[in-house]
């Protein structure tokens, strides 16, 4: 199956295969940057990559260590609101609400005219209100609602900056390796 696709990609071209590549990698990153799970992207352009090199960089293996990382990337980010929360002294509640409020805001993100960064602004928007209102209730306080609900705020934002770093890092395990390995 595999000799099938790398055939069909020698047809078209080598030259289509990577600009593929090259485009899925940027593209990928750049989902990274606005919260969404780019690095999907990135397994791919390394699957197509596999399929195109002469140089046997990279393997199959190497494609599965970065799928591997870029689930549990996601895992870590499905986490991220509730185990902010939960670290601040929320309850299981605010922590879903947290969860599914970042959810939420990443959906109706799309919907704010700022490029690229309505769906990252609205995920950490929604996690952070939904989280506050929840505590409020509970708590009957809004200060410490607020502190909890910043929680929810950091943990987005930092996972926002390990996908952009796992997406960087993995496009550029991908370029540096295909560089040094067509040199040799």
């Amino acid at each position: 199956m595999w000799n099938a696709a790398a055939v069909a990609l020698d047809s078209v071209g080598h030259v289509a295969g990577w600009a593929a590549v090259v485009l899925l990698c940027c593209v990928g990153v750049a989902l990274c940057g606005i919260g969404l799970s780019g690095m999907w992207l990135v397994v791919g352009a390394s699957a197509i990559a596999t399929m195109l090199s002469s140089s046997g960089f990279p393997t199959w293996t190497g494609v599965v260590v970065i799928a591997v990382l870029a689930a549990c990337v996601d895992v870590a980010e499905w986490c991220a609101g509730h185990w902010g929360v939960r670290r601040r002294g929320g309850s299981r509640l605010a922590a879903l609400a947290a969860t599914f409020g970042g959810l939420l805001g990443a959906f109706l993100g799309l919907f704010i005219p700022i490029f690229l960064m309505g769906s990252l602004l609205g995920m950490m928007a929604g996690s952070f209100t939904c989280a506050y209102l929840v505590e409020r209730h509970r708590l009957q306080s809004a200060g410490p609602a607020v502190r909890i609900a910043m929680g929810a705020f950091l943990a987005s934002l930092s996972v926002v900056l390990l996908k952009i770093t796992a997406g960087i890092g993995m496009a550029l395990w991908l370029w540096i390796g295909l560089v040094v390995s067509s040199a040799s």
